[in-house]
């Protein structure tokens, strides 16, 4: 009776396997890395997606710069007598200012683009890790 009192504290246990939520579980539907790769229609509408958002972009840069540089004759039509300083401030404070902002406005949109894509493109549990 003294020996079933004094039970020995419960044997512990070490496991060694990988925890359940590592486990790599199969992708519910194909990443679209492969879709590309194997040039099917899916990847070839991504690819197409992308290009028609860079173009976007891209044609949205080149007409606000068409209209930047298009206005400037406008400016140069007062009259001679204000436009000789006019001219030059135009030109050498107003333009080169204004064109780095469409060009920054322009690369901004083009890195979001590709990150939108990378960010399809990728597995998912490739992503977290």
């Amino acid at each position: 009776m003294a020996e079933e009192q004094q039970q020995s504290p419960p044997r512990r246990e070490i496991v060694t396997g990988v925890p359940r939520g590592a486990r790599r579980r199969a992708p519910a539907h194909a990443p679209a890395r492969s879709e590309i790769s194997e040039q099917t229609t899916l990847g070839a509408t991504y690819v197409r997606a992308l290009m028609r958002s860079q173009l976007r972009a891209g044609l949205g840069a080149l007409g606000a710069l068409a209209a930047l540089v298009g206005s400037l004759p406008l400016v140069f039509v007062v009259p001679r007598a204000a436009s000789g300083p006019l001219v030059w401030v135009a030109l050498g404070l107003l333009v080169y200012p204004v064109m780095w902002l469409i060009a920054r406005w322009y690369v901004t949109c083009a890195e979001r683009n590709e990150a939108d894509f990378t960010g399809l493109v990728t597995d998912p549990a490739e992503r977290s890790s």
